[in-house]
């Protein structure tokens, strides 16, 4: 049905791109605040197609991953809240009125927590799922206020562009939109639950959590930013530091972790922060009257919102086979894989290349835009554009560098070597009702990673929609030309093929000798001889030990001669562990002590009242 429902949705996006105006449904319903209105402009068409395609497919992957003869007590109600968050994030990019999209932001709430949290009989997924609970509420606190502020400065909860509107409001509700929405997104420090709820969750939910709705985030954003119409420096500059932040925290912590599908979430942070970069840059070229830095930020973060949904799909649809395999997480006890899942290894080094940003797949293309507009700063020269430059260029090279070294030490941990597990020594490819999702999306990484050029023209519609470009702006297509992306795409596919087939030739025609080695004084090489996760990653995660924090279990000799020693070493969440934890152990202490002020007696609770009547009085009286 979903499936199904997805075909009609892409009809409806066709006919929907080639209208003049954007269609708008509103009729009256029963609460009172206005109406029930719905639109779909170039923006929302953009966001609503990852969700017409990663639910689909994830739906078909689910007939292989989570069976419902397997799962009885929770499969049905995993299907009912599946469908109804995919429901719900159309609903939220379609609304146009505030209590309508906070409706459907808190059912989509809902849905991804109990979709989330299917298997509850573990306690590590209820941990999760509370933890996600509390941080997208809290998100949701700062989007009431938000909207309250709206309605008193557009005197409508309508979402439509506000003409007059003091410049400190603005800056509210841009800082409040940026927190709320900021919560959903998962960037940093708002991130805290984020990992290990997309790490319990079954991994076609996953998908969908990392693939789709942290882009709910993301589109708040760009849609509150595009009804507001004044943009002071410091909201770009905010955004775009925030978003290097992000990105370089997000893939630090991914190279620390061990578990497979927490490498992914963490690599979610880091995608997040190069689109929150890209809004930034969009946000500077509005403050700055730079039409370019608007096509190519605001352009280059849309294209990467469909690439992300594309290619962390992908991935953890692979990282759900290797688990539906190994029966385990943890990339410690995996390896040698690429022998027994040969279909699933050659897609999962399609997913890492595109994340990665290499071309010729689709990461490279998106980023290249952002850094086209990072450039264009500094043509301008001097001035503030310089410090723009500096502050976006660096971090988005170096989360680019560090995304290599995580997916190069996670594909060689898992699928090189030799198996360290039971299970793993007995692993194959999934079914075809799970490959073929795979494919069909490493298939998408492809098309889009050589022929960007196909949805320029959607992005530059949604550019526009969001405002602020004079009629005389150069399109995306011509600030940034891509067709050397499609020629540099070809000739490396050409070229790879080419020394494939002349390795193959070689290894046909020589004659190899085989001899035992020294084998570095092991007469028979083991697993445990061979490189670990911990170990590829010891080096940066030693380097960046001042932000992650690394908890470290050193073995202790003693004696002449000492028993079995082991070593551990592990990157927990240095914000969820260290302050968010702590600040709710510690309130959660002291709170029994406010229980003395409950005395159960009427004529104190009116006491009470009297004491605050006189505090107001008091305050209204000098002016307070």
């Amino acid at each position: 049905m979903m499936f199904v429902g997805s075909l009609v949705g892409f009809g409806g996006l066709a006919a929907a791109f080639n209208l003049a105006t954007p269609p708008t449904l509103s009729v009256p319903w029963f609460l009172p605040w206005g109406q029930f209105t719905v639109a779909v402009d170039a923006i929302s068409l953009l966001f609503l197609a990852p969700i017409f395609v990663v639910p689909a497919l994830g739906s078909i992957y689910g007939l292989g991953y989570w069976k419902q003869s397997e799962h009885p007590e929770n499969g049905r109600r995993l299907v009912f809240f599946y469908g109804l968050l995919a429901g719900s994030m159309a609903l939220v990019v379609v609304a146009r009125d505030a209590v309508l999209f906070l409706i459907a932001w808190e059912i989509m709430a809902l849905a991804a927590y109990f979709a989330a949290t299917a298997e509850d009989d573990n306690p590590e997924v209820c941990r999760a799922g509370w933890v996600y609970l509390i941080a997208t509420h809290a998100g949701t606190s700062c989007l009431l206020a938000m909207f309250a502020l709206w309605r008193h400065a557009a005197h409508s909860f309508a979402l439509i562009p506000i003409e007059h509107i003091p410049t400190a409001w603005a800056g509210t509700i841009f800082v409040l939109a940026l927190i709320g929405f900021g919560f959903k997104a998962g960037i940093m420090p708002l991130h805290v639950w984020l990992p290990g709820a997309h790490a319990n969750a079954p991994s076609h939910v996953s998908a969908v959590m990392s693939g789709v709705m942290l882009k709910m985030g993301v589109y708040g954003i760009v849609r509150i930013t595009a009804l507001l119409p004044v943009a002071a420096d410091w909201w770009g500059g905010t955004t775009l530091t925030v978003g290097a932040i992000t990105g370089v925290a997000g893939i630090a912590f991914a190279i620390g972790q061990k578990d497979i599908k927490r490498i992914l979430a963490y690599s979610s942070i880091e995608n997040i922060g190069i689109i929150m970069m890209g809004i930034g840059l969009a946000l500077l070229g509005r403050s700055h009257n730079q039409p370019s830095w608007i096509v190519l930020g605001l352009g280059g973060a849309l294209l990467h919102v469909w690439n992300h949904g594309l290619f962390k799909s992908l991935l953890f649809f692979n990282a759900g086979a290797v688990i539906h395999a190994a029966h385990t997480r943890d990339i410690e006890h995996m390896g040698g894989l690429a022998k027994r899942m040969p279909r699933t290894t050659t897609l999962f080094v399609l997913g890492a290349v595109a994340i990665c940003a290499l071309p010729p797949l689709n990461g490279f293309a998106s980023e290249w835009l952002i850094y086209s507009g990072i450039f264009q700063t500094l043509g301008l020269g001097g001035g503030k554009a310089f410090p723009v430059a500096t502050v976006a260029a660096v971090p988005l090279a170096m989360i680019g560098a560090l995304a290599v070294a995580c997916f190069a030490r996670t594909l060689g941990t898992v699928f090189l070597g030799n198996c360290r597990g039971v299970s793993g020594c007995h692993a194959q490819d999934p079914s075809a009702s799970m490959l073929l999702p795979m494919t069909l999306v490493a298939l998408g990484c492809i098309g889009l990673g050589l022929f960007p050029g196909i949805a320029l023209g959607a992005l530059d519609h949604a550019a526009r929609a969001w405002g602020f470009l004079p009629g005389q702006a150069l399109p995306i297509s011509t600030a940034a030309p891509v067709e050397w992306i499609t020629a540099t795409g070809l000739i490396l596919i050409v070229l790879a093929g080419l020394i494939v087939l002349v390795l193959k030739r070689i290894r046909q025609t020589r004659v190899v000798d085989s001899a035992g080695t020294w084998d570095c004084g092991y007469l028979r090489p083991t697993s445990r001889i061979q490189y670990t996760g911990s170990s590829l990653g010891q080096m940066l995660v030693g380097l960046l030990r001042f932000m992650l924090w690394p908890k470290t279990v050193r073995p202790s000799l003693r004696d002449l001669f000492p028993h079995g020693a082991h070593f551990k070493s592990l990157v927990p969440d240095a914000i969820l562990d260290r302050i968010v934890l702590p600040l709710f152990s510690f309130v959660g202490k002291h709170l029994p002590r406010l229980r003395y002020f409950q005395q159960g007696q009427t004529q104190v609770y009116v006491l009470y009242i009297l004491a605050i009547v006189i505090v107001l009085l008091l305050c209204g009286f000098f002016g307070v």
